[in-house]
């Protein structure tokens, strides 16, 4: 399976498919018809040729025996494989810094949460650290995790109402604003250990806004 199609000055968003958990096919497959470049980590890469992707990219360090990388690279041409040994950084760092020094925008990661807690919550923290860099979501069959930007006067999208929104500070984010929320909050503070903005939800159809001055939020749609 292919969704690739011309890309245009990479106005597109890359896609990494990490080592965790599965998603849907149909998340999957959705994904790659907005992303035609593809970037798999080292230990997913049998998962994904077996779904028959064709990938740009494979990133690791290669540790593991089991990768044929000559037939890889055969079935796979032109494919770009990079060996990163660097043990100070995960493989998703590492392949988030890539796309930042090949000039990518954006970029969706997949299969980077539901196995180890340690990593899912790693891979989140790590969307913290590059978001001034490139634009990054991480999606699963049941959250899509945006990193908010202070910088930025706000942050503003249209949702159903009842979509389920949750803020995650990480570890305290304050100056608060929210619209279209169920519970908004007016120059607020929430903190990992105090006050937390999980299971808010769009009040009506339409526009919700969230700003905010200092500290770091996450935004999370979520769905049962």
């Amino acid at each position: 399976m292919s969704s690739h199609h011309i890309v245009k000055e990479k106005q597109e968003p890359a896609l990494i498919i990490a080592n965790g958990a599965s998603c849907k096919f149909e998340l999957l497959e959705q994904l790659l018809g907005w992303s035609p470049f593809v970037m798999v980590l080292d230990g997913a890469i049998g998962r994904v040729l077996d779904l028959g992707i064709k990938v740009d990219v494979l990133l690791g360090d290669f540790d593991r025996n089991e990768i044929d990388l000559e037939k890889i690279k055969k079935d796979q041409f032109p494919i770009e494989i990079i060996h990163t040994p660097d043990q100070e950084k995960t493989d998703l760092e590492k392949g988030i810094e890539f796309l930042i020094n090949r000039g990518f925008p954006a970029v969706n990661i997949v299969w980077a949460t539901g196995l180890r807690m340690d990593h899912t919550l790693a891979n989140v923290f790590n969307l913290v650290k590059y978001k001034y860099q490139i634009k990054l979501v991480l999606l699963d069959d049941h959250s899509k995790i945006i990193p908010l930007n202070s910088h930025e006067y706000s942050f503003e999208k249209w949702y159903t109402a009842g979509t389920v929104i949750s803020l995650l500070p990480l570890p305290r984010a304050e100056g608060i604003n929210t619209s279209n929320l169920k519970y908004n909050l007016h120059d607020g503070a929430l903190e990992i250990g105090g006050q937390l903005g999980n299971s808010n939800e769009a009040e009506t159809n339409g526009i919700v806004s969230i700003s905010y001055t200092s500290g770091e939020l996450v935004l999370l749609e979520c769905i049962d």
